[in-house]
């Protein structure tokens, strides 16, 4: 049985996601955890209510990014995870940090990267007159925003998109391919090769929706 950690910020929804999805699909894991650096994430009412272990390492309580992570760390190792998932966690982490969950660390970031890394990036696809826009899921590197995809969701930009409405979109599908990236991870469906991310069984890495 793998254990997964998930780290949040506020609510949580491809954290729900991924909980919903683990439980339904049986996979052969468990959330261990959900750890938030907000005491007040509602994430972690949703985790508790489920019986997941929670838990708040606030940032502000540290006086620098170093003694943050290394007390993340810390809490996170508690739970003996194989993977950690980052699910709207708003915190840059540092380098030592993500080398120590090498090839264990995911993200997801709402845009097909590596176009638009960063903030704000439907509306920055939407003034750059993108006709795709989407998500990633990817390993986690010291670079931000940057790491090997191991799955993109893309959607169209259609006539008059605004940024809530594309965000909408793409938060949907969001909740479809974290989940099943989640999944490879825990079921060993996962091949490195310098740098590129496929499946043992070749499974499609990249989904298209209206």
């Amino acid at each position: 049985m793998k254990n997964i950690v998930i780290l949040i910020s506020g609510r949580g929804s491809n954290m729900e996601a991924i909980v919903q999805a683990c439980a339904a699909e049986q996979w052969p894991a468990r959330v261990a955890a959900v750890i938030s650096n907000k005491a007040e994430a509602g994430g972690l009412t949703f985790a508790a209510e489920r019986g997941i272990a929670t838990a708040c390492v606030n940032h502000k309580d540290y006086p620098s990014r170093e003694a943050f992570d290394a007390e993340l760390a810390r809490v996170i190792d508690q739970f003996q995870p194989d993977v950690v998932v980052l699910a709207g966690f708003m915190r840059i982490l540092t380098p030592g940090f993500v080398a120590h969950y090498e090839n264990r660390l995911l993200n997801i970031h709402p845009s097909l990267l590596p176009a638009f890394p960063g903030l704000h990036t439907h509306q920055r696809a939407i003034n750059a007159g993108c006709k795709l826009a989407g998500a990633t899921v990817h390993f986690v590197t010291a670079e931000l925003d940057h790491g090997p995809i191991v799955l993109q969701a893309a959607v169209a930009v259609l006539p008059g998109e605004t940024e809530a409405t594309l965000s909408e979109k793409v938060l949907r599908q969001e909740h479809q391919i974290y989940p099943r990236a989640v999944r490879w991870m825990v079921t060993g469906n996962l091949v490195h090769d310098h740098g590129r991310v496929t499946t043992t069984d070749g499974q499609t890495q990249v989904q298209f929706s209206a």
